[in-house]
């Protein structure tokens, strides 16, 4: 295990969660996999009660600790795209499997995991500044998933 590693907390699915992600998205995999050694308040001895797994290179463990804790927008992996085809497959991935859009790139997961699914060429326009950011900007706002060769235009400008 990483010295540093990003604990999620999942109701019961934390192993399909760790698939999903793992045949998703690159320098992701499935690791170890811990079973209860006893009986616990969500679960019982055998069951799966910790997944050791990655995400584009970051190291997660994924406790299956019940349904008391829920997750929201104060944690979300930002997953940096090269074109529209590569958002488009991130995107449709994480929808398509039970998921739910939101505004402005993010999209969550069926497992209430948050994502932002972010071009690259949004980033280095809001990134420029001044007016190609606030146009950039603007025309993000507007979006669910992004539309690159809006943002494209947006940045051109007038």
């Amino acid at each position: 295990m990483a010295k540093n590693t990003i604990c999620i907390w999942y109701d019961k699915d934390a192993e399909a969660a760790a698939r999903f992600y793992a045949a998703t998205f690159p320098d992701s995999a499935v690791g170890a996999i811990h079973r209860a050694p006893g009986d616990y308040p969500s679960g019982k001895a055998g069951d799966v009660l910790t997944v050791e797994f990655t995400v584009a290179g970051i190291p997660c463990l994924g406790l299956n600790g019940g349904p008391v804790f829920k997750h929201n927008e104060a944690f979300s992996f930002q997953i940096a795209t090269d074109d529209q085809e590569e958002t488009n497959r991130y995107w449709d991935a994480i929808v398509g499997n039970g998921g739910h859009e939101s505004e402005c790139g993010w999209c969550k997961d069926k497992w209430g995991i948050s994502w932002q699914i972010t071009p690259r060429v949004l980033t280095e326009a809001i990134a420029a500044g001044g007016e190609e950011a606030k146009r950039t900007f603007a025309a993000m706002m507007t979006m669910k998933k992004i539309d690159i060769a809006a943002i494209e235009a947006a940045r051109r400008g007038p």
